[in-house]
């Protein structure tokens, strides 16, 4: 979901940070209100930078990545994943400083999505009155609205930049990402289930996840 840098305006480049400095700020006081979140945070920026650059493949004027979203926001959180992304869009600056230039494009590439699957299906997992069991459907329905999410700000992007054949690009590098969607379902889907077994045996890692809030069965 990178994009290619240079065919984006500055002044255009400059809204997105400010709108992806808004987008992070806005988690900030639920991390003040729990300073138990700050160690997700870390584990989901540390992942989440490892998944972008174990694997990435350019095409056209974007790139496909592992990212985790899914497995990021259901065992940190909202709060914690949105920061975390930050985090690791960061500590990918350490291998590709020329990154800098999109780091707010790349931000709200990530986090505008995570906030949408979060508002649609995601807060259902772990409501108080009406909660839904995990499945492996329910991951699929995150999956499928946090990458149609992606989708439509890799469009947005190219569609207000100078590549000559927006459209074209979009739909070449959508086709690409399909297998990564359904590769990323079935991690996320197994990530959880084994950091269940995990939680079961571990009082740490019971406090220090999401994971007990889920309905199972």
């Amino acid at each position: 979901m990178h994009i290619e840098i240079g065919i984006i305006e500055p002044m255009r480049l400059a809204a997105a940070n400010a709108a992806a400095a808004a987008l992070v700020a806005s988690q900030i006081p639920a991390l003040v209100k729990r300073p138990m979140l700050l160690p997700r945070v870390a584990i989901v920026g540390v992942g989440v930078a490892f998944l972008m650059q174990v694997w990435h493949l350019p095409v056209g004027p974007s790139e496909l990545h592992l990212i985790g979203a899914t497995t990021a926001y259901l065992f940190a959180g909202l709060p914690a994943a949105l920061v975390g992304f930050a985090l690791a869009l960061a500590l990918q600056l350490l291998v590709e400083p020329k990154d800098l230039a999109h780091l707010g494009v790349n931000m709200l590439s990530l986090g505008l999505p995570l906030a949408a699957m979060y508002l649609a299906f995601g807060r259902r997992l772990f409501g108080t009155s009406l909660q839904e069991r995990f499945t492996l459907g329910r991951v699929l329905k995150l999956d499928l609205t946090y990458y149609a999410g992606v989708a439509a700000m890799v469009a947005f992007w190219l569609g207000i930049s100078n590549d000559p054949l927006p459209v074209r690009d979009w739909a070449g590098w959508a086709l690409a990402y399909m297998p990564v969607f359904a590769g990323e379902a079935m991690l996320s889907f197994g990530a959880v289930m084994l950091l269940r077994q995990w939680q079961s045996r571990a009082g740490a890692l019971a406090r220090h996840t999401e994971i007990g809030r889920l309905r199972f069965g």
